[in-house]
């Protein structure tokens, strides 16, 4: 292994100098060999390390006495192979803190910089020099990826394996990659990030100077944990990293294909000004599938104006097609094509161009690749991809696009893809950094009292009156709530309220109450609450042998509105993580929800009720007036601050329902639970 590292790094040209270090050779590949790093004549900024895992912890400490900036540790038997590896890796990360070293593995491939130019890995390839960075927990993607990249025509600014991330990890990687010169995007591969919250804080700064594109594997629910709240159970496993990324302004992809057709557009395209896009083509079938892509992936197409019709309709026959796609029919020769793709890039309100070819008897490809190029080169702000259809036939213009930097792709899907990402990605520039949101005047005092005295008495679940309370102390409207011991207190207390009023059974054994005849609603008389007291309490006891019944609470029963539901649970990567969705018993099998990581503003809010199918309701449809939807964000702001005030005790909460009423007349969280970390 040592000695492909070191032909690697000598057959990259390396301009540096490389001490070879081995305790059994004197010589290798030419240059003299150091039988200990101690021993090299000078300093030592990289150490690429290839020794039994064993060993690691001695030539650590070896590249400390040298003063080493870092070190690559290819190799493996750390926390891959369980407990006695881990804390190995442990020490080896504490000897390298010591001396302030940073690490790059274990277990990993190694590293790659083609501008420098260095291959310090075990790879069989170097790629070819380009402007993508790509940044892999898996070294074996990355081999397939050199191998790849060598068939291609767009290479790589840097390769890094990160393995076991002891040290380095992806947070270190894009903020030393958001400034490079030599690179214009990242690709990321993520299995597992370590610091959700850092990941985010970091990327959405980077992603304002260069586009950053991830490929998330572990998207199952398997292993997800098991959770009592709606929120939780909705929430799964792979939710919190799709809200991450959406919020911090990265392009994920759902596999490896996706991944290398955004790679090649970011390598060569400028962003779009403008988001509209046009399709020309010679096939009515391929124009058709790229429209329909375009509907799937959310790209605009742009509606041709009557001027441009009418120049369209001057060269193209009258069977050809003139709005939006082009079709310039299946004889169209390179001319053709030419006048067609100059005419629609002209229109202020077209951003970029989709131009597909597919190879009839007519058809001149490599004269239509040429007039492309040109096209192309009119119009410098906008960016043209081309979806060439065939095999040998179309070999030789796929080169010449290729050698020009046009993206070009076998399939209409593929050129749809990458000017989705191109222009979410233009879209994503022109968002403002939102300033953290401002505080909002809620009594937390009162609330740590609240889940202080729940914690006191032994419970990680909150009572209903309890988590009543907690919604009152962040000035969330809930109704009026006490929780009775015995009949006579309750017929007294609903008195008090007036009627109607909901009885509902205290215990936090008692997840789901109705299954059990622990809620009655619409009570309307003492008598009626005194007596329904006693069968709730023996109900509940009867059913539920093991439960502690703490009483009932009694609440003024409130006129129904449209049911949400609004909750948080806690993600162990990226902490908090809020949710809306339609709401009431069938929150669960309508799974009609948005999240977001806190902090969240009013704008936030209203854009993850926007999001989902409710909001339509909520506006108001067929003559009913709109719902007071300013109400629902400004519960979800609070939710959201005191998700970041107790998020190392709030484990899960569901506000479910919340009635949402007339515009103007609030909304209001009738039923409300609380779970604590314990």
């Amino acid at each position: 292994m040592g000695h492909v590292l070191l032909r690697n790094v000598i057959q990259s040209r390396y301009a540096g100098k490389v001490f070879p270090v081995n305790p059994k050779a004197d010589n290798v590949l030419g240059l003299t060999c150091y039988h200990d790093i101690r021993e090299t004549p000078e300093p030592v900024d990289l150490a690429v390390i290839a020794v039994p895992a064993q060993r690691v912890p001695d030539v650590m400490e070896g590249c400390g006495e040298k003063e080493t900036k870092v070190a690559v540790v290819v190799s493996a038997g750390f926390k891959e192979v369980g407990s006695g590896g881990a804390e190995l890796e442990r020490q080896v990360l504490q000897i390298a803190r010591d001396h302030g070293i940073r690490v790059v593995g274990p277990n990993c491939l190694g590293v790659i910089d083609t501008h420098t130019p260095l291959n310090a890995t075990f790879a069989a390839n170097m790629p070819p020099r380009g402007n993508i960075a790509l940044v892999s927990q898996s070294g074996a993607l990355l081999t397939a990826a050199l191998d790849w990249s060598t068939t291609q025509r767009f290479g790589f600014s840097k390769i890094v394996s990160l393995g076991n991330k002891a040290d380095v990890d992806e947070v270190d990687m894009i903020k030393a990659l958001q400034d490079d010169p030599h690179t214009a995007s990242i690709a990321l591969y993520v299995e597992g990030i370590r610091d959700g919250v850092k990941f985010v804080e970091v990327a959405k700064e980077a992603v304002k100077k260069k586009p950053i594109t991830v490929l998330k594997s572990g998207v199952t629910e398997a292993g997800s944990r098991a959770v009592s709240s709606h929120t939780g159970s909705l929430a799964g496993s792979d939710v919190a990293y799709e809200t991450a990324f959406k919020q911090a302004g990265i392009l994920r992809v759902s596999g490896i294909e996706e991944f290398y057709v955004l790679a090649e557009a970011f390598s060569s395209q400028v962003i779009p000004n403008l988001q509209d896009v046009v399709v020309v083509t010679n096939a009515g079938g391929p124009g058709i599938l790229a429209t329909d892509a375009c509907e799937r992936h959310g790209v605009k197409l742009a509606r041709m104006e009557p001027e441009i019709i009418e120049e369209l309709r001057r060269f193209l026959p009258a069977a050809a097609g003139f709005h939006n796609p082009v079709d310039v029919l299946g004889d169209a020769r390179a001319k053709v094509y030419s006048k067609a793709i100059r005419t629609v890039l002209s229109q202020a309100s077209v951003g970029a161009g989709l131009v597909i070819l597919t190879p009839q008897a007519p058809t001149e490809p490599e004269k239509t690749a040429t007039e492309i190029v040109k096209a192309r080169g009119l119009f410098p702000s906008k960016p043209v991809v081309a979806v060439f259809m065939g095999g040998p036939a179309v070999a030789e213009a796929e080169s010449i696009l290729a050698s020009a930097s046009v993206p070009c792709y076998p399939y209409p899907e593929q050129g749809v893809v990458a000017l989705s990402a191109l222009t979410r990605y233009s879209r994503e520039l022109r968002r403002p950094l939102r300033p953290r949101p401002k505080r909002l005047k809620v009594d937390k005092e009162a609330a740590a009292a609240i889940l202080e005295g729940v914690e006191r008495g032994g419970r990680i679940s909150l009572l209903g009156h309890e988590a009543k309370r907690l919604m009152t102390a962040y000035g969330i409207h809930v109704p009026k709530s006490y929780l009775a011991s015995n009949a006579d207190e309750a017929g007294r207390v609903a008195d008090q309220m007036g009627y109607p009023v909901v009885l509902k059974v205290s215990s936090p054994q008692i997840l789901h109450k109705t299954d059990v005849g622990g809620v009655r609603v619409n009570v309307n008389a003492r008598a009626e609450v005194e007596k329904i007291f006693e069968e709730i309490i023996y109900n509940s006891g009867r059913l539920v042998t093991r439960a502690e019944i703490f009483g009932v609470e009694v609440y003024t029963m409130v006129p129904q509105g449209r049911e949400v539901i609004i909750g948080l649970t806690r993600d162990p990567q990226f902490g908090p993580l809020i949710m809306f969705g339609a709401g009431g018993i069938y929150a669960n099998f309508m799974k009609d929800v948005s999240f977001r990581l806190p902090p969240i503003s009013k704008e936030e809010a209203l854009e993850m009720i926007a999001e989902t199918k409710i909001q339509t309701l909520l506006a108001g449809v067929r003559g009913e007036k709109p719902s007071d939807i300013e109400s629902v964000a400004d519960v979800l702001v609070r939710v959201s601050q005191l998700a970041l005030d107790f998020q190392d005790r709030v484990l899960d909460m569901d506000l479910n329902p919340v009635f949402v009423y007339e515009e103007g007349k609030g909304s209001i969280a009738v039923d409300v639970k609380v779970t604590l970390s314990g």
